[in-house]
């Protein structure tokens, strides 16, 4: 891998099994830092991290529902908080619900939502 994405952070939802989980470990191979996001399978999202991590990587593991605001505002604000900046978001779970809300308020200028690209 070229490790193309060094220095930046990515937030995958429905990153704790099947599609999203191979995202993030694909980001990770590249180099970016990851947050694997789950809804309710906390163990599935922390062996994610832990595979993540036993092959050098970085990541967290962070519970929101993308379908509710106040978590999608939880979601990006623990990703900066323990990454100190955001640059990719992908739709692990492909569901789409919520992002509307992210991308309006990064279009907005919302800080919280500041640099933030999509990637798909």
């Amino acid at each position: 891998m070229s490790k193309k994405l060094v220095g930046k952070v990515a937030v995958v939802t429905g990153a704790s099994k099947g599609i999203g989980a191979s995202i993030a470990r694909a980001l990770a191979e590249e180099g970016a830092s990851v947050v694997v996001n789950y809804s309710s399978s906390k163990q599935d999202a922390e062996r994610v991290v832990a595979e993540i991590a036993a092959r050098g990587g970085k990541a967290i593991a962070v519970q929101a529902d993308v379908s509710k605001p106040a978590h999608i505002e939880r979601l990006f604000s623990d990703a900066r908080r323990s990454f100190g900046r955001l640059e990719v978001h992908d739709r692990g779970d492909a569901a789409g619900v919520g992002w509307p809300e992210v991308e309006n308020r990064a279009r907005a200028g919302d800080s919280l939502f500041e640099g933030v690209a999509r990637y798909e």
